[in-house]
């Protein structure tokens, strides 16, 4: 009877866990839908274009910046390794250098505090995910969208378009509160990186890469086609958010367990039924919708039904990414990374100048598709050589 009374608690706890991180996850994605549809509505699809541009700009510099990546934070959370403080001064070293960089080139001090943001999330917001605190990091996340929808509108209404990016800076300043006791917690101790080195560094090139590649999109189209067709792309890749946040929850939740040895089947089963799901949806109905909700913006319906196709090897290619983590082999990753990556960069200059936005979402459904073939081949390898 106790035995069985462990298990009943075990599955119940399991399903309390997601529960916590997938509302927390929908809900939270669901306000910054509201936040950045609305924006669209209200300004110009130029202004549109022109804030994702400056986005990319800091999701770069973010990217370069933040040695603590996701992945290893995560990991090492779970694995109880206490790395995290010496990893944070590292990151919080370079997103100010990233600050001076940016306020000097661009002359745009908001994007600078805005890379300071994004790194701030990552190292508290994982550090709660690697630790299986899913109740914290489901209200931290609340918290960080509600401060999207109020600082941002808020910073617009008052202050103007220009203010916008200060307002989804500021959004992200409660997570310091969680950094700061990760720092006292755990003492810096260089020492630490040695051994562990080589994951620390593939990771890091892994997600700049990645992250590089999600970004390059936007600063290639702003020159080439002007910040018009980058609005348009930017709604389009809006809805993308949206209709693959299943997904990433998913990914998000399976990676500490896959990490601690203790994967679900029965979820990959489920996500990849529900990836087919949101393909469809978006190829079929989404179309319908748009021209009703963003009248100016017709030019991303094409985008929408092509991005769409990206829910299914997103999926595929997150739960090989958690398969290669949990091994530490996250030199594979960098691999698919930098593959994505040059896809993205032939595919979105030859095929956007030809084809205009609708090449533009080739080149993003190309990119993701060819990093997610490598994954697979890669993992048949690694169980091949043991």
């Amino acid at each position: 009877m106790k035995d069985l009374w462990s298990i009943f608690k075990q599955k119940f706890d399991r399903v309390k866990d997601l529960g916590y991180f997938g509302s927390a996850n929908i809900i939270g994605s669901g306000i910054s839908g509201i936040f950045w549809f609305y924006l669209a509505s209200i300004i110009s699809v130029e202004d549109f274009g022109e804030i994702h541009y400056f986005l990319g700009i800091a999701g770069i510099a973010y990217a370069v910046s933040l040695i603590a990546t996701s992945s290893t934070i995560t990991v090492y959370a779970a694995k109880n390794v206490k790395i995290h403080s010496t990893l944070y001064l590292i990151s919080l070293t370079g997103g100010f250098l990233a600050f001076l960089v940016i306020s000097v080139l661009f002359q745009r001090s908001d994007v600078g505090l805005l890379v300071f943001g994004y790194i701030i999330y990552d190292l508290g917001i994982y550090y709660l995910l690697g630790k299986k605190l899913y109740s914290r990091f489901s209200k931290n996340v609340l918290i960080q969208k509600i401060l999207t929808l109020a600082c941002g509108l808020g910073f617009y209404y008052f202050l103007g378009t220009e203010w916008i990016i200060y307002g989804l800076a500021l959004s992200y300043v409660h997570l310091a509160v969680i950094v700061y006791r990760v720092f006292k917690e755990t003492k810096i101790d260089f020492s630490l990186l040695k051994s562990r080195g080589s994951f620390i560094t593939n990771n890091y090139f892994e997600t700049m890469v990645n992250v590089i590649r999600q970004q390059t999109d936007k600063i290639i189209i702003a020159p080439l086609l002007g910040f018009a067709i980058l609005g348009n792309y930017a709604l389009a890749m809006q809805v993308l958010t949206i209709l693959v946040l299943p997904i990433e929850i998913v990914y998000k939740f399976i990676l500490p367990q896959y990490a601690s040895g203790t994967p679900n089947p029965r979820i990959k089963k489920m996500a990849l039924f529900m990836s087919f799901g949101i393909t469809a949806f978006g190829i079929t109905v989404l179309p319908l919708l748009i021209p009703y909700f963003f009248p100016e913006y017709t030019d991303a319906i094409t985008a929408v039904q092509i991005l769409s196709v990206n829910a299914v090897t997103s999926m595929v290619g997150f739960f090989y990414i958690a398969k290669i983590l949990s091994l530490e082999k996250s030199k594979y990753l960098l691999m698919g990374r930098i593959i994505s990556f040059a896809t993205i960069i032939v595919g979105m200059v030859i095929l956007s100048k030809l084809f205009g936005i609708t090449g533009a979402a080739i080149a993003f459904v190309l990119s993701s598709a060819a990093q997610t073939i490598f994954f697979i081949f890669a993992y048949e390898k690694i169980k091949r050589d043991g």
